[in-house]
């Protein structure tokens, strides 16, 4: 059976139940305010140490994907080489532009630092576990809407880089500051509607809850579209290749932070890293199943491997698949062309996500028994007919969609590179022998040439002594 199939299988058979209430599943009524203090201490380590090695990590891929070595020297396989470019910063000349706004040059950075840390704080990493005597969930906190505040505090974020931009008194970062401004806020738009449809299939915006929610079926099935998008979106979010479009260095240098030096461009370069590992735990939480085993491992001894400290492994593995995703790309891939990109987020992802919202509205409308209670079986499973109605006919739809559009963009290639190229072409016409294109023809080139009155004039053949004796 296809992905696809599975996938269209998983949509259909979703349990139409919703949770009672939109409070966090996660218990906190044993975590004393020290604790949660040792909790944000230890993610704030956790942050800080996967920096180090993630850094460590994308040097070595992308030296083994293009032939060469990566950090070697510094430590064992290299791995005190982050530490040392780190030090290395901290040493560095701290310079501050004569035109700059000083204020507000020193608070961007801080401010796009601390806000990658901020949304970290409502990630479940794992069950409820054991810690000093106390029961406390493996989470610093988590409220009705998580989720939301995730992409509250990714729109504050925004603020430190236009800041950066213009306080700089420079051309090159106000252009970076605004070209990352536009991009991240227009992919924040559909990021936000990617997650729409796991508030329709979980119930709720606590990210506690939307992991309880996936214990038997997680949602990147049901939601694939959803999760295609988020991919997409998230690597915009956080300025990576292909789509760090705010650091061209044939456009702009380095754009909102051309500027910056020492420990402030440290800051910018953390808040980068960070913001990487944020994205994906969330993609981890609102797609992966969280800190959940994998349906074959959860499934052995009652589910062993899924208590303890055994969720904090599988969220980690999870994790560090999507940054190897990240560094992937950026060893893969060219940068693309802003406009090219941006039309791409308005014209396409943002349209076409809210037709998916609508899309998965309906579907649980149907599974809710909105449209009606009856149901086939199917393979000894019950569907809801409204249901596999309303997939099917989203289904017909997308296709369609698909075939006229290909349709249009065929005859927009065609119209393009009609006339553009003759049916007979001279090849030597410019001087020098130019090859035909297909489907066109040569013109034999002619051994005269004219004078200067326009007669033609034969070519005078010279011929060598060796040619001679050949015939």
């Amino acid at each position: 059976m296809s992905n696809l199939t599975f996938a269209a299988e998983a949509v259909v058979s979703l349990p139409a139940a919703l949770p009672a209430a939109d409070n966090p599943s996660a218990d906190f009524s044993d975590t004393p305010w020290w604790l949660s203090l040792v909790k944000a201490l230890l993610v704030f380590v956790f942050l800080l140490v996967n920096t180090l090695l993630v850094i460590w990590f994308e040097r070595r891929v992308i030296g083994r994907m293009q032939q060469r070595p990566g950090p070697n020297r510094t430590g064992p396989f290299g791995l005190l080489q982050t530490l040392a470019d780190g030090i290395k910063l901290a040493l560095k000349e701290d310079l501050t532009p004569k035109n700059a706004d000083r204020v507000v040059f020193m608070a961007a950075p801080a401010i796009a630092g601390a806000m990658a840390f901020v949304s970290f704080a409502i990630i479940p990493m794992g069950p409820t576990v054991s810690m000093f005597g106390h029961m406390t969930p493996l989470q610093l906190t988590d409220i009705p809407v998580a989720v939301l505040l995730v992409l509250a505090v990714a729109g504050v974020g925004v603020y430190g880089i236009v800041l950066a931009g213009w306080s700089s008194g420079s051309t090159y970062p106000l252009l970076g500051g605004l070209r990352s401004t536009a991009q991240v806020i227009s992919y924040e738009i559909a990021m936000g509607l990617s997650l729409v449809a796991i508030f329709l299939y979980s119930g709720s915006m606590s990210t506690s809850q939307i992991v309880s929610a996936q214990k038997d079926l997680w949602y990147i099935l049901p939601a694939f579209f959803s999760f295609l998008v988020y991919v997409v979106t998230m690597v915009g979010e956080t300025n990576r290749l292909p789509f760090d479009l705010a650091e061209g260095e044939g456009e702009l240098t380095g754009g909102f932070h051309t500027e910056y030096s020492s420990l402030k461009f440290a800051m910018f370069f953390l808040g980068e890293y960070v913001n990487m590992f944020t994205v994906a735990a969330l993609a981890t939480t609102m797609f992966l199943g969280g800190w959940q085993a994998p349906p074959g491992i959860a499934a052995i001894n009652d589910g062993m491997f899924n208590q303890g400290w055994w969720g904090l492994l599988w969220f980690v593995i999870k994790l560090w698949l999507f940054m190897f995703f990240f560094v992937w790309l950026r060893g893969s891939l060219p940068r693309v062309r802003y406009d090219q990109f941006m039309r791409f987020g308005w014209k396409f992802l943002i349209p076409v996500t809210l037709g998916w919202v609508v899309a998965v509205a309906f579907i649980r409308g149907a599974q809710l028994g909105y449209f009606g209670d009856s149901s086939v079986a199917v393979a000894g499973r019950q569907f809801p007919v409204a249901t596999l109605v309303i997939v099917g006919l989203i289904a017909a739809l997308a296709l369609g969609v698909t075939w006229v559009w290909e349709g249009k963009q065929a005859e927009k290639q065609a119209a393009a590179t009609a006339g553009e190229h003759p049916e007979e072409i001279d090849p030597f016409a410019g001087g020098y022998p130019v090859p035909p294109m297909p489907g066109q023809r040569l013109r034999e080139p002619s051994l005269a040439i004219g004078s200067g009155a326009g007669t033609p004039q034969t070519v005078p053949q010279t011929v060598t002594d060796k040619e001679a004796s050949r015939g």
